[in-house]
């Protein structure tokens, strides 16, 4: 393999949750961790607390650099917590202030809230990426009672939530070098 096979993908995280006392961060800079572990990634952190995105829809200098940051990456994972059976109004934001940028590349959810670990949400959220013609990975990972999940210093021994994220990019890996190859080959048509 030669050139982009080895280049390094662009993964960027999303983190979703934009609520005062969010748990967000916890669950983010744990999944960053594992993923900057693995040198197939350049991994890099659009929190949404700090994306300005109108809800509106309007086309501002912060959405163009949103778009063209989207533009760049070559997959996405989504951290994301569940409010009332579904995953919050930024992120849903998020994917309508741009259009082609989210199209043919990998996203993966890591996921948490109470009972269903963020689960719920994560369903919602795959119909959406589905219309954005994004590639859902099948395996995701979830927190269930995530506070409990997790000691003072971030860490977590949740061993299932750990073999999953591992499982999870390997997957981002694997189609997000098939997509990008097929990018540079041929134009995406959707």
């Amino acid at each position: 393999m030669t050139g982009a096979a080895h280049t390094p993908l662009r993964l960027e995280v999303i983190v979703a949750s934009v609520r005062p006392e969010r748990f967000a961060p916890v669950v983010a800079d744990w999944f960053l961790a594992t993923a900057r572990e693995r040198p197939e990634f350049d991994t890099g952190v659009i929190d949404l607390l700090d994306t300005p995105l109108p809800a509106d829809l309007t086309e501002t200098p912060d959405v163009l650099d949103f778009r063209a940051r989207l533009g760049a990456a070559d997959a996405f994972v989504a951290v994301t917590s569940e409010y009332n059976h579904g995953y919050p109004a930024s992120l849903k934001t998020a994917f309508d202030s741009a259009k082609h940028e989210w199209r043919a590349k990998p996203i993966g959810f890591v996921s948490y809230g109470g009972m269903s670990g963020g689960l719920r949400a994560v369903e919602q959220l795959r119909q959406v990426v589905a219309e954005l013609h994004m590639v859902s990975l099948r395996e995701s990972v979830g927190f269930h009672r995530a506070k409990r999940q997790f000691d003072a210093d971030g860490r977590t021994r949740d061993g299932a939530a750990i073999d999953a994220a591992e499982r999870m990019l390997g997957q981002l890996s694997w189609w997000g070098r098939a997509l990008r190859a097929a990018r540079d080959a041929e134009p995406y048509p959707g």
